[in-house]
């Protein structure tokens, strides 16, 4: 009896041995193969430099001065003058066009369809007439038979009764809703202080849901005493305006089309085994907005420079409303093509003029007198519904537009011009575009 225990305590050993080998070997391996004790850090980790997200340009960190350019004095307490540090980003180098958003809105339309059959071998795509299935397994039509076999399960996905259109099959938009998550990291900075006892993240996942189909009728809204219905009906959808800005975008829709292209691009990196993953696609703020816009010139009124809107050969510089309203002497009496006119010293397009566009930043009157100095900037997130949206005050729902559009006066096309709508409304005349938070200290760097 005694021999067994003590074979056993000797098996027991070994296995300790050779588990405490293995340890060691992993532990090795992770640590290079010579580690002499050193300080040399964690090896084997790979180089990384910020890859340009297609369809961007780099606007490198600096420093500018926010506000007016000219002497208006009635227009000093909107816009004083402050010097403000911004670090390196990538921008849009034009507005989000309606093509592109189009494939937000296929992609909803695709994770609609797919969770009601609870089959991953179907998705959407958009045509003329609406939303037509496909089987991307065969990277054709989907079988008319295996469509009928699945009508009757996505029947409420359409407009039904008498609220189809001359027998038209068609997507209610109604039902294209789009959820996503995010980390509010300025509401755990203040409230989870206790490193000993720390809160429950839960408490700092925030949850939204949005319906997210632009507002075409904001074409025919906008305007009292004004004919717009053919531009509510074909704007969006026809491919003649794919390249134009998208508009009847409210700010939360914006901010979830930028969430959605984060997920999508992560998604994809995950797949392919590249990490770490980038900063998120956000809306701009202000400040970003404007020192972008400014092209790293100082002091100009206009992105071009100025302090003119025309050329020297008399062309308008912009699309806006010059002359005492003469909308089409610019070229464009609606939005025009998101790559018209000449972009400023940075490749941007159309920072003043075409459509205004969202920033992340709440509206004061005052944010140039109090917003810090290096990346100013002031946020209050509103849900668009629910309890939060309903006890807030109003004045905190408005969120800042840049750039001026196409109806706008001069003035608004100005570079430190400020002005704002409300989160919850959409506008035939205001657009967006997004940037990416530069990982780094600058492009040119090797290391």
């Amino acid at each position: 009896m005694n021999s067994m225990v003590k074979k056993a305590k000797t098996l027991f050993a070994n296995k300790r041995v050779r588990q405490v080998a293995i340890v060691t070997s992993v532990f090795m391996v992770a640590c290079g193969p010579a580690d002499t004790g050193d300080l040399t850090g964690l090896q084997g980790r790979r180089p990384w430099f910020h890859p340009t997200p297609p369809g961007t340009v780099y606007v490198p960190s600096g420093t500018f001065h926010t506000g007016q350019a000219g002497q208006d004095i009635f227009q000093s307490y909107l816009e004083p003058n402050k010097q403000m540090t911004i670090s390196a980003f990538w921008m849009d180098e034009t507005e989000i066009t309606n093509n592109e958003y189009r494939q937000f809105v296929a992609y909803v339309a695709d994770s609609i369809a797919r969770y009601v059959l609870d089959d991953d071998q179907y998705f959407m795509a958009e045509n003329d007439e609406g939303f037509r299935f496909i089987d991307y397994t065969q990277a054709g039509p989907l079988d008319p038979r295996n469509f009928e076999k699945h009508k009757e399960d996505l029947y409420d996905l359409y407009y039904q009764g008498d609220e189809r259109f001359r027998g038209k099959r068609q997507f209610d938009t109604r039902k294209l809703m789009y959820h996503y998550e995010w980390f509010d990291l300025a509401k755990a900075a203040m409230l989870d202080r206790d490193k000993y006892d720390p809160m429950n993240r839960r408490e700092f996942i925030e949850e939204e849901d949005v319906l997210i189909y632009p507002d075409t009728l904001c074409w025919a809204r906008d305007f009292t005493y004004s004919f717009n219905e053919p531009m509510a009906r074909v704007y969006f959808w026809h491919p003649k305006y794919d390249d134009y800005p998208v508009v009847g975008v409210n700010w939360h829709q914006a901010r979830a089309f930028c969430m959605w292209r984060t997920i999508r691009k992560n998604s994809y990196w995950d797949q392919q085994g590249f990490y770490p993953t980038t900063e998120d696609f956000r809306l701009p703020s202000e400040y970003e907005w404007e020192y972008a816009a400014r092209g790293g010139r100082i002091g100009n009124k206009y992105p071009w420079g100025g302090p003119y809107a025309r050329n020297s050969k008399g062309c308008m510089l912009a699309n806006f409303k010059p002359l005492r309203g003469n909308y089409g002497v610019d070229g464009g009496v609606y939005p025009v093509r998101v790559d018209s006119y000449f972009p400023n010293d940075f490749g941007l397009y159309n920072m003043s003029g075409n459509v205004s566009e969202w920033t992340n930043t709440v509206w004061d009157e005052a944010n140039n007198t109090f917003v810090h100095d290096l990346n100013g900037e002031r946020q209050v997130y509103i849900k668009e519904r629910g309890e939060d949206a309903a006890n807030t005050p109003i004045s905190e729902k408005r969120k800042v537009i840049r750039g001026g559009s196409w109806k706008d006066i001069g003035y608004f096309i100005e570079c430190g011009a400020r002005t704002f709508e409300y989160q919850d409304t959409s506008k035939c005349y205001v657009g967006f575009r997004t940037v990416q938070t530069y990982i780094g200290r600058s492009n040119k760097d090797t290391k």
